[in-house]
């Protein structure tokens, strides 16, 4: 019982130096931006204007990207073939190097000399200094998380079921969006929020491929650089709430969803 005693009281200290740390700097920043501060903040026009920008293009790359990288994470849970554990270090890659290393990697694919570039321009689209450069920019970074997450929600399923609906005359398509999918469907979802929620703290990548339109990582250096601590911890306040607000909702949604599920 004495070792028994002694153990949880370190896992207890232990958990709660963790939580601390976590929760002390963002507390910090909190009790240290005061109430009319935050008010000045938010009718800031460039601060929501930043906020918007940076949900929404953060959205698109998991709408774009994000979707089409499920039958990737699908590929990866259920084929052997030759060099598969280098393509899974490749995935990884994005989440390793430097991610100002990422944005002169994108920049020198999308910049206006090379083919993409010139086919954006074609039809309208400006990857350097515009949306589209920050939405490929956030999705690159942020993609490892739900290849990953969809991945071992793959993995999970068990594969016998899906040789049981095949054996029964039921078409690849039907079995993955009627079987595999629903059945990995929560970790599919974490990581599609995870992504999301990646792109949108995304600063080193982006701040390379466009500076303007400032998404709000990027515009909390910049007041950081131009004015100091006083004027960028608001922003990054708000900013934080606006996530924490955003991401608590999803997991009630998200927890209500799989509860409801069960009970069916």
């Amino acid at each position: 019982m004495l070792k028994n005693w002694k153990t949880g009281l370190v896992f207890l200290f232990l958990s709660g130096f963790i939580l601390l740390f976590i929760v002390a700097p963002l507390a910090g920043m909190f009790l240290q931006t005061s109430g009319s501060q935050y008010l000045e903040t938010l009718a800031d026009s460039q601060v929501r204007e930043s906020i918007r920008l940076t949900l929404l293009a953060s959205l698109a790359g998991v709408m774009i990207f994000g979707i089409a990288a499920i039958p990737l994470a699908y590929v990866l849970a259920r084929k052997s073939f030759p060099g598969k554990g280098f393509v899974n270090g490749l995935i990884d890659l994005p989440v390793v190097i430097p991610h100002s290393a990422a944005g002169i990697a994108i920049l020198g694919i999308v910049s206006r000399g090379t083919l993409v570039g010139q086919a954006g321009e074609a039809v309208g689209i400006q990857f350097v200094g515009g949306v589209a450069g920050i939405i490929v920019a956030m999705a690159f970074v942020s993609i490892p998380f739900l290849i990953n997450a969809a991945r071992d929600g793959f993995e999970a399923v068990p594969e016998k079921l899906e040789k049981a609906a095949l054996n029964l005359g039921a078409s690849p398509w039907r079995v993955f969006f009627t079987i595999s999918l629903p059945l990995a469907r929560r970790q599919v979802l974490t990581g599609l929020t995870m992504m999301w929620a990646r792109g949108l703290s995304e600063f080193g990548a982006v701040v390379i491929i466009a500076y303007h339109p400032m998404v709000t990582p990027v515009l909390i250096w910049e007041r950081f650089a131009s004015f100091g601590l006083a004027y960028a911890r608001p922003v990054a306040a708000v900013f934080v709430v606006v996530c924490l607000i955003i991401f608590t909702g999803m997991r009630l949604l998200a927890g209500a969803s799989s509860k409801g599920m069960k009970q069916r």
